[in-house]
């Protein structure tokens, strides 16, 4: 496919919402696999909405992403300008073109501009908008206007007939003219409609694929109809599902449902968030599930969008995340997790090294670091039960007999690495000849207090060091003592 050009049309209206980061994602996809040229816009004439800063939170997260731009508005390029707001001038010349083909005419009824940017009605609900300006002649055109009667530009529809458009996912989708609005294309105030100016700046910026979200399938008829008008060529169409929170609610931005930054900020990993973006309605042919940018692009097909709604599965997510945090390198890892491990862990005397080996092999999300880590500055307060263990065949009374035999190995050892740590502590098991969880669940229950933990009674031995893993098995006695009499 030669000179594919796709586009990125964000509006900074706040966060980077998922769906708006996989419609970008996708639309880079298929630039890229084509070798292809991909670009921002931003799409900013909605000034009601703008929000302060948003612009650089869209740029924020697609360079993060690694979604970067061939062209858009900070690195300029042939089709400019790339800021909608930039492009005013050619949208009024664009809609009296159409008044003077006959394809659009001015309509002076009052508060037209009320339905200007209005939603939609889903395709096949007839939703009739137009009047008798229709029928206005030229010269009463003028007159109105001269004599400075407010109003817009309106798409003529046909009022017989059907019009069709083909959509990469839908295929082809047959519309009656009849059920279509007369839609504003120029504002009284001289700004054009999303819809107008869509079509007018993807025509002349040279686009060639659309991808954006189904809710626009009923809005395709009309673009068509100007695209027609123009003698243009329209783009291949590519409308994709909604993201859902359930069965019954998308994801949305005004209930402030997640954005990009929301997950970042509770732990996942920006490639982790990518990759299960690109399957929130996309099918893989085969069973891979982990991708990195550049084999996303290798596998992206259209063929594998669905027609179905994507639910949201944060477990899903968590689940892809684990994956990507245990393949890091102990190094990044270390780097990320850090912060955390000082949110849950105030001694300076943690070996940083160690404390993350330990985390990493169970890891899956960074914000959860911290509740792992509350008992190496203070042993909590626990319920003596925890030394209980079906699996184990322990119970207090076996708790208290296996740490009274741990408690002089500890004590005698002169080197209290793990190593030296795991070996004594085996030879003694050996030695009594018990199952290994007879010592290492009360061990791991004393020096913890809790259930569950990010490591084994070794590796917790080793963090806490010889003189407070010693302090908390004796703490462990003495409470079992006291408790058994």
């Amino acid at each position: 496919m030669a000179n594919v050009r796709t586009r990125f049309a964000p509006s900074p209206t706040g966060y980077m919402h998922i769906g708006n980061l996989r419609t970008a994602l996708y639309t880079y996809l298929i630039a890229k696999k084509n070798n292809g040229t991909f670009i921002l816009r931003i799409e900013d004439t909605d000034r009601g909405r703008l929000v302060e800063g948003a612009t650089d939170v869209i740029y924020k997260t697609l360079r993060t992403c690694g979604l970067n731009w061939d062209e858009g508005p900070d690195i300029g390029g042939d089709y400019g300008p790339y800021i909608q707001s930039e492009r005013m001038g050619m949208f009024k010349e664009y809609a009296e073109q159409l008044v003077e083909k006959g394809e659009a005419y001015y309509c002076f009824c009052d508060k037209s501009d009320d339905d200007a940017d209005g939603e939609d009605k889903p395709l096949g609900v007839a939703s009739m908008n137009r009047c008798g300006c229709r029928d206005l002649s030229c010269e009463e055109a003028r007159a109105k206007r001269e004599a400075g009667v407010p109003c817009v530009i309106r798409q003529r529809i046909p009022t017989e007939g059907t019009t069709t458009f083909h959509d990469e996912i839908y295929g082809d989708i047959t519309v009656e003219n009849a059920d279509l609005d007369d839609q504003v294309l120029l504002k009284s105030d001289g700004m054009p409609t999303y819809n107008f100016a869509n079509v007018v700046d993807d025509h002349t910026m040279a686009i060639t694929h659309v991808v954006r979200g189904n809710e626009y399938l009923s809005s395709t008829p009309k673009y068509n109809l100007l695209y027609s008008a123009f003698g243009w060529e329209p783009p291949v169409y590519i409308h994709v599902e909604h993201i859902m929170k359930d069965a019954q609610h998308k994801l949305a931005k005004r209930d402030g449902d997640a954005s990009f930054q929301d997950l970042i900020d509770k732990g996942y990993l920006k490639e982790a968030v990518l990759n299960y973006i690109l399957l929130l309605g996309w099918a893989p042919k085969g069973e891979q599930e982990i991708y990195s940018l550049d084999e996303m692009i290798e596998a992206f097909d259209l063929s594998g969008i669905s027609k179905s709604p994507a639910i949201f599965d944060a477990l899903k997510l968590k689940a892809i995340n684990a994956q990507y945090v245990r393949a890091l390198p102990l190094e990044k890892f270390i780097e990320y997790a850090a912060p955390y491990v000082r949110q849950g862990c105030k001694r300076e005397d943690i070996d940083m090294e160690v404390l993350c080996a330990m985390l990493q092999p169970r890891a899956e999300l960074f914000t959860d670091i911290p509740a792992q880590l509350d008992f190496i500055d203070e042993l909590p307060e626990y319920d003596l039960e925890l030394y209980t263990s079906k699996k184990m065949k322990t119970n207090p009374e076996t708790a208290l007999v296996a740490l009274r035999k741990i408690l002089p190995v500890f004590e005698g050892l002169s080197d209290f690495s793990h190593d030296s740590v795991h070996d004594a502590l085996f030879k003694l098991i050996e030695t009594e000849g018990v199952k290994n969880g007879y010592m290492l669940w009360p061990l791991r229950i004393a020096v913890s207090g809790k259930l569950v933990t990010p490591g084994g009674g070794v590796e917790l031995a080793v963090i806490l060091g010889k003189d407070e893993t010693v302090a908390r098995i004796k703490k462990g006695i003495e409470l079992l003592e006291k408790a058994l009499g």
